[in-house]
């Protein structure tokens, strides 16, 4: 966990690659690690495959040797268990000194991949080896809110300062913490309707990167994490949010 969480401060989303693949038993290694990582809900089903370059189709200029898909079935708070899952794994990959972005546009170039064991494609993560500078020198470098627009959680300000670095989707940052040192609510900035078409699945795959940024970030301070989904805590939602998920800390 310790890695993870040094991680958070100078991780960076990688967009040049050396297409040379990695070594199979690097390879071997983050596969078993992928097979391992916590999930949100994890009444969820998901699975993951691999993927190389020439079978991937990505409207963006990023090209790596290397990609991961994560496909899930479709039930309440499965964008969020994806975020959660996958964070871990990029996490897990700077860690390691290997490079990876989130392609919110990319799929896969073969239509029958974009099913697996009756679960749906939801997003994917390029990795490899960086043809670029792998980590920020600080955290200065990072492009983020400021504590304050983003919670009022002083008690925790490292837990809440781990969600601020977090990344996102044109790195809209669209989370809003409330509560207190025992009980964080995390909420989401409300789209309108133009903007939701775009934004609203992958915001809410943000929420949960987030939420594996608060989880890594409340373990290292020797904290228990519980997630649940609270109607009492609907109403904690500031004007111009909706809540998503509450974070139980003992």
């Amino acid at each position: 966990m310790k890695e993870l969480y040094n991680s958070i401060f100078h991780r960076k989303s990688i967009r040049k690659y050396d297409m040379s693949p990695l070594q199979p038993d690097v390879l071997s290694e983050i596969k078993q690690y992928v097979s391992n990582v916590k999930p949100l809900v994890p009444t969820i089903k998901v699975d993951f495959s691999y993927l190389t370059a020439e079978n991937v189709k990505n409207p963006l200029p990023v090209k790596a040797p290397h990609y991961i898909c994560i496909y899930s079935e479709k039930v309440e708070h499965y964008l969020m268990n994806v975020g959660f899952m996958l964070q871990q794994v990029d996490l897990y990959l700077s860690a390691k000194s290997i490079g990876s972005c989130w392609l919110g546009m990319a799929k896969p170039a073969n239509g029958a991949l974009l099913k697996m064991n009756g679960m749906d494609f939801v997003i994917m993560l390029a990795f490899g080896n960086a043809a670029e500078p792998l980590h920020r020198a600080s955290i200065s470098e990072f492009k983020r809110k400021a504590q304050n627009e983003i919670g009022a959680l002083s008690e925790v300000f490292d837990i809440q300062d781990a969600v601020r670095l977090a990344p996102s989707a044109t790195n809209s940052q669209p989370w809003f913490l409330t509560g207190s040192a025992e009980r964080i609510q995390i909420h989401r900035v409300k789209l309108g309707t133009v903007k939701a078409i775009i934004y609203d699945k992958l915001n809410q795959i943000d929420i949960g990167i987030a939420l594996c940024h608060l989880y890594i970030a409340a373990m290292e301070k020797g904290k228990n994490v519980e997630f649940l989904y609270d109607k009492n805590d609907e109403d904690k939602a500031p004007k111009g949010y909706e809540y998503m998920m509450t974070a139980v800390l003992y």
